[in-house]
């Protein structure tokens, strides 16, 4: 044999070492892992395990469930802290976020991928320390530790690998950690049908099985309001979605772009998936988002910006937000930004077919939370701030994207921009032509709630009021029409004609819309 092949076969073997040890310390490590995430509404615990099951574990007040993952592997899902008022409210909550599912699945499909990968990259590394140590001693020392027969060195070398890889796995155990046995645990799975006997379950949620306190009559009360939830929620949305191909919008020419207007969404993930199909309806690739996507800006509310980006995702759509007055503190934005939107831009940018783009999040705190870093800053004093920035600038703003119309008063006054679109009060107005100082007309449109919320809710399993979505128009990067499309609390929709913006209109002069919408407001606006 050549030298040659003599060392191809060497590495050959030692790549087949490596690999034995490997493999079995990354599928320990890998079933021994956990990470930390952010999934239905709680802080909670994802780590895999053996079996066929998702199994989301509630704590001590909610029975666990369990429903088969078909997959080779399971996953355990331990529910940390949430903030609700009361365990009625939770479970609604969870019934809600598992009628349109599909953002939470990601979540935990993304994290168990991660951990399979550090598990790999881990056992890897792990596997090549005792290869290394073996080349280190060096073949003299190998013959005299192991013999000088070939045979003798390659048995004892095998026992050695299977003896580093089962002890490395062993390591890696959780059992040497001695947890107790929970005693809930101890107690059986029920499938929903034989725990509720004569209740009519879904058929998408037969399969689910429950555990825990079984004999408790607020559990049932509690399982029995969730499937209710469940059920309204799931046929009210998937309806409105498959309806939506009926709704006779206006088409785009070859040369216009369309995009996709919401605002005031409350967590309400149900109309995600309509407010895609009204986009993908109407051909739109852009989605302007103005703010109020959940009720408090706080983490655990994260679901509802998860459904938003995985209803709008950026192979298909140009994604662009800011922050309302209820998104307050840093979470919302930087949340939405990891994952690829273009948030509040404070300045003007090129934001491709519809020409230049300025933003800005809303500087106030409802109430419901901290205040924001900027605590003296008021809309009023932002609107000069803005206006001072875009009317300077050689270039005219196309879309001035803000939460609350105010906050663009001294930019229409000026003539600086084209369309300013907002939302807040949750009621539809406009698109309305105003002349600025300079001679230049620019329109102010205001959609309604995309969320269907009243006051700051929109969670529930149908909408607590109408929810509007507002399509724009753009020809050469300039906004040339809108149209409003809204879906009623009865299920049925109502198109409003495709508005065509003016340029030539004669002008109005701003009016005050320092509504808000924690106040009563009437429903909204629909031109017939």
């Amino acid at each position: 044999m050549t030298e040659k092949k003599k060392t191809a076969l060497r590495v050959g073997v030692y790549f087949l070492a490596w690999l034995a040890m490997a493999v079995p310390v990354s599928f320990g490590l890998f079933l021994n892992a956990e990470k930390s995430v952010t999934v239905a509404s709680h802080d909670a615990m994802v780590s895999p395990a053996l079996g066929n099951h998702v199994t989301i574990r509630t704590g001590p007040f909610l029975p666990n469930v369990r429903r088969e993952a078909r997959a080779p592997l399971g996953v355990d899902i331990v529910l940390g802290k949430t903030e609700a008022g009361t365990i009625e409210e939770a479970v609604e909550r969870y019934a809600f976020i598992a009628s349109q599912p599909d953002a939470q699945i990601k979540i935990v499909t993304d994290a168990l991928v991660a951990m399979a990968l550090e598990s790999a990259l881990r056992g890897g590394v792990v596997a090549i320390v005792p290869i290394g140590v073996w080349l280190l001693i060096g073949k003299t020392r190998r013959r005299q530790l192991f013999g000088t027969t070939r045979l003798t060195r390659v048995g004892r070398a095998g026992v050695a690998v299977v003896v580093a890889s089962g002890l490395v796995v062993v390591l890696t155990q959780k059992s040497w950690l001695g947890d107790d046995a929970v005693v809930v645990d101890r107690s059986e799975w029920m499938s929903l049908p034989d725990y509720l006997p004569g209740v009519v379950i879904p058929s998408e949620a037969r399969d689910i099985e429950i555990q825990g306190t079984l004999a408790a009559s607020g559990t049932r009360r509690l399982v029995l309001s969730a499937i209710d939830t469940y059920d309204k929620s799931s046929t009210f949305y998937a309806e409105a979605k498959d309806n939506v191909d009926e709704l006779e919008l206006r088409e785009p020419a070859e040369d216009e772009t369309v995009a996709v207007l919401v605002s005031d969404r409350h967590d309400n993930i149900g109309m995600d998936p309509v407010a895609r199909a009204i986009g993908d309806r109407a051909g739109a690739s852009v989605i302007l988002d103005a703010g109020d996507d959940t009720s408090t800006g706080s983490s655990w509310e994260a679901f509802s910006l998860d459904s938003l980006n995985e209803a709008f995702d950026e192979d298909d759509y140009a994604r662009y937000s800011v922050q309302g007055n209820h998104d307050h503190g840093g979470f919302v934005g930087q949340y939405l930004a990891d994952r690829g939107w273009t948030t509040a831009t404070n300045g003007v940018i090129d934001a491709g077919p519809i020409g230049n783009l300025a933003s800005w999040d809303d500087p106030r705190s409802s109430g419901l939370g901290n205040w924001r870093d900027q605590k003296g800053l008021s809309v009023e004093e932002l609107s000069t701030i803005i206006a001072d920035e875009i009317c300077d600038g050689d270039e005219r703003v196309n879309t001035l994207l803000v939460h609350d119309m105010n906050m663009a008063d001294q930019a229409l006054a000026r003539g600086c921009t084209d369309l300013v679109v907002a939302g807040h009060v949750h009621v539809v107005s406009g698109p309305t032509p105003f002349e600025g100082s300079n001679g230049e007309v620019g329109y102010r449109f205001r959609n309604g709630t995309s969320g269907g919320a009243a006051y700051a809710v929109a969670v529930g399993s149908k909408l607590r009021r109408a929810a509007d979505i507002s399509l724009i128009t753009y020809r050469d990067e300039r906004p040339v029409g809108i149209q409003v499309v809204t879906l009623q609390t009865n299920g049925g929709f109502e198109v409003g004609e495709w508005t065509e913006l003016d340029y030539q209109a004669p002008p109005e002069e701003p009016e005050d819309e320092g509504a808000d919408e924690e106040s009563p407001a009437p429903s909204p606006t629909i031109t017939p």
